[in-house]
């Protein structure tokens, strides 16, 4: 059994002010230090002598009263440590803001806390110098690997944002800062247009497009740069969008360059369905379904996010609902391993939340007896962007609100979308503001939110949502004759978009979709309408769309 690592606290000087000193040696009690308190008002060298008795690993001082008297007290404090060879020991600081910024200046005090942070900033900070005292290898206070991470982590899940800005400098600039704040789990490059689409094809690119919809990376060693950038703070792990072209190419780029958490990659979409690539849409998904294949067998963790592309088009929520299955059921049978699965919440607007919860636990439901030993779902939040304001204020009390009632679904990783992402992309500064709002509302959730499942009228919807589901399910299937194959094969999934049984309005027009369907959001959820705003069942809509059941 290891020998458990020391802490010895005092609140110095003549600050007597201790609960936050104890509420500290609290928190590092349960996480298995052992802990010596001295109290408060302890003069330095009657500190200094505890030290040399004790002999801690980490030694945790307070102080909360005057900015100046404290300068003087650490001045004094730092002279007695270093007569008694003792300042390679790892001494960390609490106080007020004022005081904390005082402790700031002094090179021996490797971690202030000003009170600012949450309890989960405290306990991860408890594990990573755990970690530390025990491993010298740089990096090894955090783990590197998407599931590690998440049981590290626990009971706080992994807090992930995106960020790409108009240069590669810039971009590179505020990973640093990023990983710096230590509040980021998971930093996602959003790459530009022309990055995703041409990236080995360079010639095709559009120069005057460069920057437009994230950061213009070129190459493998702009990759490398980005990946060195974020070497600091907390270590975050570092994910990328997949392309939209050349998806095994770009996938083997991303798992050499930046150790790709996990990837991200649809089944139907980068295609004509969407216009986001020129790829037909029955070559895209064999394609989507190889760049999966490789992946997993790379061990590479993979989010298939067809749902949500859905759901952003307003297709109805048991269409979203099976499209979860149906993308469950391709991560297990290419042989993924840790399937991160995203529930997207707020979309589409005017959604309530109750039937966002109930859409949710269908969607929980429906894919759950696709796990085993073998096959490990992930759950991540996110708010829908389409349901933010473009008034900042607005726009925050959204993304609040949203994972406020969203963390009821116990999920591994919150994705952050940022508050201004409705007005202009998001830089470090949006990025830290909208990463602390929400671990404001998950840790409050934390402390008890009502058992949504028991609400009549979510319980109710979310068997009906179920039920529609299993019958669009048994529709792809009966065009396949009935095999369960069906729901792999690239060739029925394509029959499946053409015929309508999947089918969303914001594709009318401009897809190769059928884009006949109409939806609208009825007393909190989003349904199949008639031409006069009745509501169609799913066994209508698809008995009109020729298909019986």
């Amino acid at each position: 059994m290891r020998n458990r690592l020391k802490i010895l606290g005092a609140a110095i000087g003549s600050c007597v002010h201790v609960a936050g000193l104890l509420n500290f040696l609290e928190l590092a009690g349960k996480e298995g230090y052992i802990t010596e308190n001295l109290g408060g008002a302890v003069p330095i060298r009657k500190f200094v002598d505890a030290i040399i008795e004790v002999d801690p690993d980490i030694v945790a001082l307070s102080y909360r009263l005057d900015p100046k008297a404290l300068e003087e007290l650490l001045k004094d404090f730092k002279e007695l440590l270093e007569k008694n060879n003792l300042l390679d020991k790892r001494y960390i600081f609490g106080g007020t803001v004022e005081t904390a910024r005082v402790a700031r200046k002094f090179d021996f005090i490797e971690k202030v806390f000003d009170g600012t942070e949450e309890i989960e900033d405290v306990v991860m900070f408890l594990r990573s110098e755990e970690r530390n005292l025990r491993k010298s290898e740089k990096g090894e206070r955090w783990p590197q690997k998407l599931y590690d991470r998440i049981e590290y982590k626990k009971p706080y899940p992994l807090i992930r944002h995106h960020i790409g800005l108009p240069s590669l400098e810039e971009t590179i600039e505020h990973i640093k800062i990023l990983a710096d704040s230590e509040l980021l789990d998971v930093i996602s490059i959003a790459p530009d247009q022309n990055c995703q689409q041409y990236f080995f094809e360079p010639e095709k690119m559009d120069p005057k497009q460069d920057g437009a919809g994230g950061a213009p990376i070129r190459s493998k060693e702009d990759f490398e740069r980005i990946y060195e950038a974020s070497r600091r703070g907390n270590y975050p792990l570092l994910r990328c969008y997949s392309g939209t072209r050349n998806l095994v190419e770009f996938s083997k780029i991303l798992k050499e360059t930046i150790n790709n958490a996990w990837a991200a990659i649809p089944l139907f979409w980068y295609s004509d369905l969407d216009r986001r690539s020129d790829r037909p849409l029955l070559e895209a998904i064999k394609e989507n379904q190889k760049a999966i294949k490789w992946n997993a067998e790379n061990d590479v963790p993979v989010e298939i996010n067809d749902a949500h592309q859905w759901a952003l088009r307003y297709a109805h929520d048991a269409l979203e609902v099976a499209i979860s299955y149906i993308a469950a059921y391709n991560a297990k049978h290419l042989k993924v391993k840790d399937y991160v699965m995203q529930y997207m919440l707020s979309t589409p607007p005017r959604i309530s939340p109750a039937m966002d919860i109930a859409k949710a636990l269908a969607k929980m439901e429906i894919v759950k007896k696709l796990e085993d030993k073998n096959f490990r779902i992930i759950r991540m939040i996110r708010t829908g962007l389409l349901s933010f304001p473009a008034d900042p204020n607005a726009a925050m009390g959204q993304l609040v609100s949203t994972m406020f009632y969203g963390a009821y679904l116990r999920p591994h990783i919150v994705h952050v979308v940022a508050y201004c992402e409705a007005m202009h992309r998001a830089t470090s500064k949006e990025i830290i503001e909208s990463v602390k709002m929400v671990k404001r509302a998950l840790n409050i959730a934390r402390e008890g939110l009502p058992d949504f499942s028991s609400d009549k009228k979510i319980e109710k919807r979310k068997d009906i949502l179920i039920e529609e589901a299993s019958l669009i399910i048994e529709a792809i299937k009966k065009i396949g004759n009935g095999k369960g194959e069906s729901l792999l094969d690239g060739d029925i999934l394509h029959a499946a978009v053409k015929l309508g049984i999947l089918d969303a309005p914001g594709l009318k027009g401009f897809s190769v979709a059928n884009g006949k369907i109409k939806t609208a959001v009825i007393d909190g959820a989003n349904v199949v309408v008639d031409e006069d705003g009745n509501v169609v069942s799913e066994k209508k809509r698809l008995k009109d769309l020729g298909i019986k059941l």
